[in-house]
Formats: C-alpha cells, sequence, structure tokens
C-alpha cells in the first residue's frame, strides 16, 4: 500500500483543500484542483428531460389526458425507488387537478411489474392511461394486454432494456440503445422526476418539491453519485434536514437520525430499510402514505408501524439466511449459491441473497418455491454481471429483469439444477485469473497523527459520499494491539492499538470470528472509515475497522489465479514453476502449523502473512495452498474450507512423509517437464 503522489496532494492543499481530503482526492485520481471540484459537484445543471429518447412522446400524452380529464394509474415497484417514484408522480399530478391512482403491486400476491391482474382491475376502474414508474422495460406481453383493453401505456424505467421493446406510446428509459441522453444511471424515481419536469416546464420548481424523494430512491438503489444523481442527493439531503412531509420526520425521529448529520449512509443503513419493509412485508400502503400524509398524527403512526414491520423482516431474514448457510456443501467454496426452498419469504430473500454473495465472494441466487415454479431474487458479486449471465440463460427461464448487480426470474422447478450447473459455470469462467475476489480498495495509507479531531471534520467536503464516491477507506499499518474488548454481548471487539507514542482506538462491528484469529501483543495492519464521536460534550475520533491483518515486512502475494488454475488443471508448464513449493517453504509452513496446538482457523491470507512473519521469508499465497494441498494428501492434516476461513487439524507429527509422491507435486513435476 503506498501514498498517492506528493505533487498531486500538495496542488490540492494549494487549492484550499485540508491535507486529508487532499490525500484521499489524489488517490482517487483527482491530481488538479479542477478535477478534484469536478468530481465533488453538486451544481452541476441538469440536462434537458426531452433529450431522452420518447420524452417528448410521453409528456404529450400526459398532458393531454391532464387537459381532458382522463383518468391516470401510476404504476410503480414496491422498493425505495419505485415508491418515492409512484409518490412523486402521483402527488404532482394531483396537485395539478388530475384524476390519479397509484398502483403497487403486491409483491407476495403478484410478483414485480405490470400483470394481468393489475391491467383487468385497472380497466375495471376505467383507467384510461397508465404510466410505469421503475418498471414496464420487460413488459412486452403485458403491454399488448394493454392494447387490447384500450388502455394507453407510458413506461418509464430505469432497468436493462431486451432488444424488443414493449409496444406503447411511449417507452422512457435512459438505457434504451437509442437513447442519448448523457445520463444512463439514474434511478426510477430520477426517470419519473423528469417526465414531471418535462410537465411542468421547470426542472428547478420540480426538484424544490421533490428532492427528498429523488434522493432517497437514488440512494437506496445504489446509483452512481456522479453529475445529476450527485446532484439530486446533495439537494434531498438538506431538503430531508428540514422536511415539511409528517411521515417522514415522524421516520427519522423514531429510526434514531439526526437531522442535523443526515447521510447518504443514513438513509442506506436507517431509512431505507424501513420503507422497503412495506413492500418486503406485504404492507406496501404504508409506505406510501408516509410519503403522501399530511397529518403529523397520521405520519407517525405509519412511522412506528414500518419500524415495527423492519424488526419483523429482520428475524424472518435472520432465519432464512440460517437455513441456507445449511444448505450450502462444507466441502468447498461455492462458485455461484443456487438455493430453492417452499418455506422461504419472497420479500426477504433478496436481502438473504446480498448478505450471502457478500460473505461468501460469489452471485447469490435464492428460489422461492411454489409449485412446480419458483420466483428468484440475485445479487451480485466482483463484477459479475446478472442481467447479461440471465439473458444468456434465458432459455431456462419462464421470464427475468432487472441488471447487473440485482435482477429477479421466474423458472420452472425441473430445471434449477441445469441453471445452478451452467451458472456455476459461467461464475466459474468469469473469475478466474480474476486474482482474489475480497479485495478491499483502500484510498490511501495514513499515520495516527494525521486523524485529528480538525482533519476528520475536514472529510465532509466529499460528501455525499455513495456509489461511486464511496466514503474514505484508510490503512495503518505495523500498530501492536494493546487491548482487545468484546462488547454488544460478544458480537463486537473494541481494539486499543499503538504505533511509537501514538494511540488509537476503534471498533470492529460484527467481528466475533475474527476475535479467533488475533491477539493482544499482535502486529497487525487495519482498514477502517473514520467517523466523529460526541459523548457528554467532548469529542473524539472513532475508526471502524473494515479489516484486519498481521503486518507482514516480506512481500506475500495474495493472488491466488494460479493456484486456481492448478485445480482446474489449466496450468501451464511455466506457471508450474512458479507454483512448485521449496524445501525451505514447506518447511516454514510446517513449523507454523506445529506451533499452533494442532488445530488452526484462519483465513488463508492472514495465515499465509503470520507464516511469514514468523519466518523472515517471503511466502506468495498460491505457494502456501499447494503445500497445505500436499501436507493433506501425505495425511498430515485435514482441512476445512468454510467460507473466507480454513480449519486445519493436524493429524501428525509429519516425521516420515515423502511430499514429493503426492499427487500434487507429480502433476507439478509433469508440467514442468512437458
Amino acid at each position: 500500500m503506498e501514498r498517492p503522489a506528493r505533487y498531486a496532494v500538495n496542488a490540492l492543499v494549494a487549492g484550499g483543500f485540508a491535507p486529508l481530503p487532499a490525500l484521499v482526492l489524489a488517490a482517487r485520481g483527482m491530481d488538479t484542483v479542477e478535477k478534484a471540484k469536478s468530481y465533488l459537484s453538486v451544481e452541476a445543471p441538469l440536462d434537458d428531460p426531452f433529450s431522452m429518447t420518447d420524452m417528448g412522446l410521453a409528456a404529450a400524452r400526459v398532458a393531454y389526458a391532464m387537459e381532458k380529464g382522463e383518468k391516470i394509474a401510476v404504476f410503480g415497484d414496491y422498493d425505495v425507488d419505485g415508491i418515492t417514484a409512484t409518490c412523486l408522480l402521483t402527488d404532482f399530478l394531483r396537485r395539478h387537478g388530475t384524476n390519479c391512482v397509484s398502483y403497487i403491486p403486491g409483491r407476495l400476491e403478484e410478483g414485480y411489474g405490470l400483470n394481468e391482474q393489475a391491467l383487468r382491475y385497472l380497466h375495471s376502474q376505467k383507467v384510461q392511461l397508465i404510466v410505469t414508474v421503475d418498471c414496464g422495460i420487460t413488459a412486452a406481453k403485458e403491454a399488448r394486454l394493454c392494447k387490447e383493453l384500450g388502455i394507453d401505456l407510458i413506461i418509464t424505467d430505469h432497468h436493462e432494456c431486451k432488444d424488443a421493446l414493449p409496444e406503447a406510446i411511449a417507452v422512457v428509459d435512459p438505457h434504451r440503445k437509442d437513447d442519448g441522453y448523457p445520463h444512463r444511471n439514474l434511478s426510477g424515481v430520477g426517470v419519473a422526476f423528469k417526465l414531471a419536469a418535462a410537465l411542468c416546464g421547470s426542472q428547478e420548481e420540480i426538484l424544490s418539491q421533490y428532492a427528498d424523494m429523488v434522493c432517497l430512491g437514488t440512494v437506496a438503489d445504489v446509483m452512481p453519485l456522479q453529475g445529476e444523481n450527485r446532484v439530486f442527493v446533495s439537494k434531498g439531503l438538506e431538503m430531508l434536514r428540514h422536511t415539511k412531509r409528517p411521515g417522514l420526520a415522524a421516520l427519522m425521529e423514531q429510526a434514531g437520525c439526526c437531522p442535523e448529520s443526515l447521510s447518504a449512509s443514513s438513509i442506506g443503513y436507517v431509512l431505507a430499510p424501513r420503507i422497503n419493509a412495506a413492500g418486503r412485508m406485504g404492507k406496501i400502503d404504508l409506505a406510501v402514505e408516509l410519503f403522501l400524509t399530511d397529518d403529523p398524527q397520521k405520519g407517525a403512526e405509519l412511522a412506528t408501524a414500518l419500524c415495527e414491520l423492519n424488526r419483523q423482516r429482520q428475524a424472518v431474514e435472520s432465519e432464512i439466511y440460517r437455513q441456507a448457510v445449511d444448505m450450502l456443501p462444507d466441502d468447498r467454496p461455492p462458485e455461484a449459491i443456487v438455493l430453492a426452498d417452499e418455506s422461504w419469504h419472497q420479500g426477504v430473500v433478496g436481502i438473504v441473497a446480498s448478505r450471502l454473495a457478500e460473505e461468501f465472494c460469489c452471485p447469490a441466487f435464492l428460489i422461492c418455491l411454489d409449485g412446480d415454479h419458483g420466483k428468484a431474487s440475485s445479487r451480485s458479486y466482483g463484477g459479475f454481471n446478472l442481467f447479461t449471465s440471465l439473458s444468456v440463460l434465458s432459455p431456462l427461464l419462464e421470464s427475468y429483469g432487472g441488471h447487473e448487480l440485482a435482477a429477479g426470474f421466474t423458472i420452472s422447478r425441473q430445471k434449477i439444477g441445469e441453471f445452478r450447473q451452467k451458472i456455476c459455470a459461467m461464475a466459474a469462467g468469469f473469475y478466474d485469473g480474476a486474482g482474489p475476489r475480497t479485495v478491499l480498495d483502500i484510498d490511501c495509507v495514513i499515520r495516527p497523527e494525521e486523524l485529528t479531531l480538525r482533519s476528520v471534520e475536514a472529510l465532509e467536503v466529499l460528501e455525499p459520499c455513495g456509489c461511486c464516491c464511496p466514503r474514505p477507506v484508510f490503512a495503518m499499518e505495523q500498530l501492536q494491539i494493546q487491548k482487545i474488548t468484546m462488547v454488544g454481548n460478544g458480537r463486537h471487539m473494541r481494539l486499543r492499538l499503538q504505533q511509537g507514542h501514538a494511540v488509537v482506538n476503534a471498533i470492529y462491528f460484527s467481528a466475533a470470528t475474527e476475535c479467533d484469529c488475533i491477539a493482544e501483543g499482535d502486529w497487525v495492519d487495519i482498514a477502517f472509515t473514520v467517523q466523529m464521536n460526541e459523548y457528554r460534550g467532548a469529542r473524539s475520533v472513532q475508526l471502524n475497522l473494515l479489516d484486519i491483518r498481521p503486518s507482514c515486512a516480506k512481500p506475500c502475494s495474495a493472488d491466488t489465479s494460479l493456484y486456481q488454475k492448478l485445480r482446474t488443471g489449466a496450468l501451464e508448464a511455466q506457471e508450474a514453476v512458479l507454483l512448485t513449493p521449496t524445501r525451505q517453504q514447506q518447511a516454514d509452513v510446517w513449523r507454523y502449523l506445529a506451533g499452533c496446538g494442532g488445530v488452526v482457523r484462519e483465513a488463508p491470507a492472514c495465515l499465509c502473512r503470520k507464516i511469514v512473519r514468523r519466518s523472515g521469508r517471503s511466502l506468495d499465497l498460491p505457494l502456501m495452498l499447494v503445500c497445505l494441498d500436499l501436507f493433506a494428501e501425505a495425511g498430515l492434516l485435514r482441512i476445512e474450507r468454510q467460507q473466507r476461513y480454513f480449519t486445519i487439524t493436524l493429524t501428525s507429527t509429519g516425521g516420515k512423509a515423502d511430499l514429493n509422491q503426492c499427487r500434487t507435486m507429480q502433476m507439478l513435476r509433469r508440467l514442468k517437464e512437458s
């Protein structure tokens, strides 16, 4: 790990940036003041809504319906983005005297997007025009039904498009191949905002009324905080801090969100889950009313109900997660997770899929079975494109939609096995040779003395932080652990760390398992974010640890691509030379293991670094893994692979084994001789 170029940091400091934000910005490639200000700008001009393909057609048809008194239905989705998009457009149309209703399908009864049941109901209610928000881009069959029923359809969406678009009056989606709009990564509520602005004629007026909704949907849907999205979120946060919507004010109060310190992170981790709980638990009307009510008492009641629903969601999520982990094979890390069950809650499996993807470092697909069919929610990991993958496997699916990071599909029960086999093969091919999957991006290495109250306060210039403009992640190296204290019923870890005369305090949330791998007195490197704490009037800097590893003064590469090629039979002759451990390396690994008392539980990369630290000699992770395979084949130890950890149990003193006769060593020799 290195610090960014001094010339870039100096240029930013000379341009008015404080040293710590200057370090972060320089590390992100901002080597001039102009680049840094452009990257952080929250005042960029908003582009003309009519430069979006079909926006003119959409605005003209809605304006005609408003003029003629036609009944319009705004048809949305049940997540935060869809809810805010629905509420924004519904409220705008009603304020302009339009006969407008909103419709969000029941997640459990109807599923995602336009469906026949909903369309026939809206037809019975004399709806003449349907405007979708945050959905509809793949609804070709439903668009044809609208035509048969005599209902005009306008689609506004932001999800990936298939080759053929639905037949509608207008299809507004920045992902259209023929769309020249400069900001393709708008949220669903962002596109709805553009339609309202096109109807109003003033983006500034619409932003002054609905920036809070656009902000919530943009952050909750993890849109890149660049360009227009950065403007939306900045203006929206300011509006939320002084919100006049009684429901949102009550929700922030009950969730413990201080308006003065509200941030994009507060939305993502505190507010969004509570709003999402309405759709996940089948009570979508609670969230819609929360945004639209003008009654403070009603707003408080709705906020209370959403917080309770969120607690119920958490309990259901924990149980599904436990069941899913129990279903995974114990013998090897999965290339992709594909699990199915009849008892799972359709509204919650997406969260569990996200959690599994992060913990097991692979895409996850959880399928809720109902008879002969299943509905799946999936989450990506490490750049694996879900929408593209599902497109390739579409012959196995009944329907699918989404984008590269999150997607859903329906599938026949009989085809799940084939889908699992093919998606695992696709994931294996994608990750092969890509290096470590669990890579934490560090902005820069800093020293303890650089973390002052003033320097941490200066990091506010980077806000709003989120996707593509993340909170700064720092690293410190060569610290000694002075004290470890478990808190939160043993779930979290407080650490006191020292480097020279400098002492820092840190907390590592949900780190009970990591406690087994470190001890007081160890020398470690840490990765962390920082925050300001205030207690009884005293302010202090707190380090929130993201990862911890043994300090290591010698080279220790964590790239396992060669080892993966060995395991899959794709290793070439010249690579076999690099992957054959020397006798000294074998001895270093064995001596470390033998000195640990018979059982070792470690993350592979941490184990390798500890061996290097103990021996004082370089050792790359793939060479250590080969050594472990040799010892296992010789009967000297047993390896159990669990998530990111190995449990290694020694079964012999290791005195007489001939490792040259092991299968792996013989394979490496044959490759070198070929």
